[in-house]
């Protein structure tokens, strides 16, 4: 299964690919190009990646490169490389307590932990929410085409805690994905960024999309053709001179949405190493804050955001089902520091 087909920039001599697939054309084979070749014989594999895996030299025809366009032959000897050991992708169910704030027979709502990766992908093939959720129950619906996410209708970063809701059953899955789709799931987040967001209540817009410098990250961009169109509406809850926490309303879900949006507006989320969060960004970046700031950030190892509430339909009996949790201990010992520091002073 290709499940990656990008090399990072440190893994992209041949000599650190692992051959996933090698495939001999049969005889009778009639010449085709060879992403609709692939495209045949590659379950889960959109033509989109094969072109991206060969525009980057990992699929070669009888030990050459080739382009997109080339006709495969009768014989042709096609490898598929990857810059990771090729896996087994089964999930495997595993003991994992989770914290179920809700359960009936159609969904569950649940509190995930910050560190606790959603589902598995290269570098994090267990001890997922997915693995927990395959132990806990049997028989959960997959998304997206069996793209091997059971009940999962949306997601949340790693490093992000908080409120998710699984669907337990197909309808319940079909139910809350259209919800989704239209935008009428209520989701709200707290954040703690740098600085005073001005206005203090407002709205951030814009188009989200892959960085150019670091596929990892989420830029905003002006033109359309760059990004899914993203709105984030926030509001102040507290300003505490260098941070401030936030209230972010979800319209949109696109990924890194609330960490992208705010480093787009100069204010990103406290201790976001990927959004430049993680170094003192307001007051003095050395003596007693430089400290202060450090011993916060052992506190709160993590970007400061939390999924505090979530509003929607139950799919089965049409009622509005609203969940709330807490901010988690290391969220609210460095939200605790901040505002100690800012009543002192």
């Amino acid at each position: 299964m290709l499940d990656s087909l990008h090399p990072t920039t440190d893994e992209s001599d041949e000599d650190d690919l692992y051959e996933h697939h090698r495939i001999v054309v049969d005889q009778g084979q009639a010449m085709i190009r060879i992403d609709r070749f692939l495209d045949t014989k590659l379950a889960h594999t959109s033509r989109t990646r094969l072109q991206a895996a060969i525009d980057a030299g990992g699929i070669r025809v009888n030990e050459k490169s080739i382009k997109a366009s080339y006709k495969v032959k009768p014989g042709d000897l096609i490898t598929v490389s990857l810059p990771h050991p090729p896996r087994n992708t089964d999930i495997v169910p595993q003991n994992i307590p989770l914290n179920i704030i809700f359960e009936d027979d159609e969904l569950i709502v649940l509190n995930k932990p910050a560190g606790m990766v959603v589902h598995p992908a290269h570098g994090n093939w267990d001890g997922t929410l997915v693995n927990a959720l395959v132990y806990y129950l049997q028989n959960l619906p997959t998304t997206r085409n069996g793209e091997g996410r059971p009940g999962l209708v949306h997601r949340i970063d790693k490093d992000t805690s908080g409120l998710m809701v699984i669907a337990k059953t197909e309808f319940a899955m079909s139910h809350l994905a259209r919800q989704f789709f239209e935008h009428t799931i209520e989701r709200t987040y707290n954040a703690l960024v740098w600085g005073q967001p001005k206005p203090e209540d407002g709205t951030i817009t814009g188009y989200i999309g892959r960085s150019a410098s670091d596929r990892k990250m989420m830029t905003i961009y002006d033109e359309e053709s760059k990004g899914k169109w993203s709105v984030t509406h926030y509001k102040t809850l507290e300003a505490l001179n260098f941070v401030s926490l936030v209230q972010c309303n979800l319209e949109t879900g696109r990924t890194h949405q609330i960490r992208a949006h705010f480093r787009h507006i100069g204010h990103p989320l406290f201790n976001d190493e990927m959004y430049g969060g993680n170094r003192v960004l307001r007051g003095a970046v050395n003596g007693s804050f430089k400290s202060f700031v450090d011993n916060t950030f052992a506190l709160l190892p993590r970007q400061a955001l939390h999924a505090k509430s979530l509003g929607f339909t139950h799919p089965r009996t049409g009622e509005w089902l609203q969940f709330d949790s807490p901010l988690p201990p290391d969220f609210q010992a460095a939200l605790d520091r901040w505002q100690r520091k800012a009543g002192n002073e």
